[in-house]
């Protein structure tokens, strides 16, 4: 879940010898631009990663700014198990996960959002979205349409939806465990969005 390299980029910097993986054949080409443009040309891969199948194995896996999240729970224990497949000594893996911050005074009805952007070609790009909030199984339930509006006529239209999911601290160790992983810490972090309680998870395979 490597996205557009936010974080692979600066490791590669460091000295790291790192690879990448993510779902969207858009956000890879992303990566490798930024990448190429800083001299560097990392192994990135298409695939999900509840179903991993790499011809390499690594000492170390990093899930960063809680896309892990965005895995429904049965998929997030197949990238759980998957991830751990792939790991060799020391064999470690690092999550940061969040507890979103609206959580602890959930809505007790959707929330609509309506944003607008006025392009350059004097267009109207306009985004509505409606967020729900499910504190039973812990998830966060965001529908968005996206349009754009040309003198007021709609010229094209996307839909979207993402879930996230939220774990507690014991419950993402007992999850690892059950996983196989030992030595399972947890750490408090600090980075600057969303908002919520914050938290980084070491463990090992």
């Amino acid at each position: 879940m490597c996205g557009s390299g936010w974080l692979l980029l600066p490791l590669l910097r460091e000295g790291f010898a790192v690879h990448g993986v993510d779902t969207s054949e858009a956000v890879l080409e992303r990566c490798a631009e930024r990448c190429r443009i800083g001299g560097f040309h990392p192994q990135l891969f298409r695939q999900d990663v509840a179903a991993l199948n790499l011809p390499f194995r690594y000492a170390a896996a990093f899930v960063p700014a809680g896309s892990f999240q965005l895995l429904p729970r049965p998929a997030a224990r197949d990238a759980l198990a998957s991830l751990r497949a792939h790991l060799v000594e020391p064999s470690i893996l690092l999550l940061d996960l969040f507890v979103p911050e609206a959580v602890a005074h959930p809505p007790g009805a959707p929330v609509v959002e309506v944003d607008h952007v006025a392009l350059e070609d004097a267009s109207l790009f306009v985004r509505r979205s409606e967020t729900l909030i499910d504190a039973n199984r812990r998830q966060i339930l965001t529908t968005s349409r996206y349009e754009q509006r040309v003198a007021g006529r709609i010229v094209a239209r996307e839909d979207e939806a993402q879930g996230l999911t939220w774990y507690g601290e014991e419950e993402i160790a007992a999850m690892l465990r059950d996983e196989g992983y030992r030595d399972v810490r947890i750490e408090t972090a600090a980075w600057p969005s969303p908002p919520g309680r914050h938290f980084a998870v070491c463990a090992r395979g």
